[in-house]
């Protein structure tokens, strides 16, 4: 199968974003959570202002300084608009998957899926997903294609209805559903 390399697309946080109790956000690595609690603390002398952000599939609770939102990649789930970019990045199959070792691979995947964005770990998903078809996955890979997985799965499922994902055949089997 002949595969073309193809190019991210970024995803833009703006550096002023505000949270309020009850709002969905996503941290990278970890997923989709809710914003429980905006407590101060003090920390060194000095007060700061902190979202208690409770991650919804593990149910652990991270606290991120409000000054360091943007840094930390602390973002809002997707709109529509951002989920059909997102729809589209997955049902692309003429791509050039990486032929480097395992490992190296796994590490490249890996910062992609920490930098939380939503299309490089679409990216991750697919091209995992058209390697597996091609050969057998490594241990790591295996994991990695879950996490991804379930990753964009929640993040979905909060932007558009999931019969509006599971109506496409490609994006249906990469899924699972």
């Amino acid at each position: 199968m002949a595969r073309l390399k193809s190019s991210p697309t970024k995803q833009i946080v703006p550096h002023d974003t505000k949270f309020d109790i009850g709002d969905n956000a996503v941290y990278p690595g970890h997923g989709v959570g809710k914003i429980v609690a905006i407590e101060t603390k003090e920390i060194m002398g000095s007060k700061c202002e902190f979202y208690i952000l409770q991650i919804l599939e593990s149910e652990l609770k991270v606290l991120v300084p409000k000054a360091n939102v943007s840094s930390v990649g602390l973002r809002p789930i997707i709109s529509r608009a951002e989920a059909q970019k997102v729809l589209e990045i997955l049902k692309v199959t003429e791509v050039k998957i990486d032929t480097q070792t395992w490992n190296r691979r796994y590490r490249e995947y890996m910062e992609k899926i920490k930098t939380g964005s939503v299309y490089e770990i679409a990216e991750v998903l697919r091209d995992l997903f058209l390697l597996k078809v091609d050969k057998d996955l490594s241990f790591g890979e295996k994991k990695m294609l879950e996490t991804a997985r379930s990753l964009l799965m929640n993040e979905l499922s909060l932007s558009v209805k999931k019969e509006e994902f599971a109506d496409e055949p490609e994006v249906r089997a990469i899924f699972g559903i």
